[in-house]
């Protein structure tokens, strides 16, 4: 049985009082607790940001990577060993900016593995530049006079290039954080949970306030169907007057893993190497 308590680590997070990373920290370790997840088989990775040091707080295995670079080294692992449960965590910019790329081509491979994106709509770390998620018009000290771009649309993008489990939660509502959690760890696939968060610092527009006061759940309407693709493509595009949270969609489809005979039966970390003869690799291409 493992607890929260054997889950905390010596380090201590320095985040801002108030900073939504605390309660996804926590909520987090709760969903791993109460998941009964074998630590030993579990791997947290993440990117460059403030909520990126997550695999520090944590007692899991974990790999802190480059900015934007967090999914290439989750798919290396995953594919490493694919009985691993692979979770990787990352703020709006690292994910959604500098990562995008990454981004579409893993939900695309449809890897087992979970994206939880720290979502505060500004870049915490680097004094609260606008990001890809920003609101047209949002005002930063690098953009005085407002954010130029549309925000990008991270659930639409996420049905788009193939995710098969897709939620949206709010940090600041850990028992339902909590059960998207764990809902996307079980899932057998890419799960993407994209957490609304106050960064307390640098928006002062969308507050623990704001998103209480602006967001539902869907799990309300009790008609609505996660499996309905263009039902979600809807609740995507949702943002007046209230955005929707809760599962959002999701559907059993095969795995990247399940295409590879190589690992079929054996996780590649566990084949024997010993007795491979590279002689004929290397005289094939003298």
């Amino acid at each position: 049985m493992v607890t929260v308590a054997e889950l905390s680590t010596k380090e201590q997070p320095t985040w801002c009082p108030g900073c939504g990373d605390f309660t996804i920290l926590s909520t987090l370790k709760n969903a791993l607790s109460e998941l009964q997840i074998n630590t030993d088989n579990t791997v947290i990775v993440s990117g460059i940001g403030c909520g990126s040091k997550t695999p520090h707080f944590v007692n899991t295995y974990g790999f802190e990577g480059l900015h934007g670079r967090l999914l290439p080294v989750a798919t290396g692992v995953k594919l490493a060993n694919h009985k691993l449960t692979v979770i990787g965590i990352g703020g709006d910019g690292d994910g959604y900016g500098i990562g995008g790329n990454h981004f579409i081509r893993t939900m695309r491979r449809n890897l087992d593995m979970t994206y939880i994106i720290q979502n505060n709509a500004v870049y915490g770390l680097t004094k609260g530049q606008y990001s890809p998620t920003s609101e047209k018009g949002f005002k930063t000290p690098s953009s005085p006079h407002g954010a130029l771009e549309d925000p990008l649309n991270p659930v639409a993008l996420a049905l788009t290039a193939g995710a098969t489990f897709i939620a949206r939660g709010n940090a600041m509502d850990i028992m339902h954080l909590k059960q998207l959690f764990k809902e996307a760890i079980r899932h057998r696939g890419f799960s993407l949970v994209d957490v609304f968060q106050p960064c307390t610092t640098y928006n002062k527009i969308q507050s623990a306030v704001w998103y209480k006061q602006n967001t539902y759940k869907v799990e309300e309407d009790k008609s609505y169907n996660p499996e309905d693709k263009a039902a979600a493509f809807a609740k995507a595009y949702e943002w007046s007057p209230k955005i929707p949270l809760g599962v959002l969609y999701k559907v059993d489809y095969p795995c990247y893993e399940d295409g590879l005979p190589q690992i079929k039966d054996t996780p590649l970390v566990h084949q024997p190497i010993g007795n491979i003869d590279i002689a004929p690799l290397m005289e094939k291409y003298k």
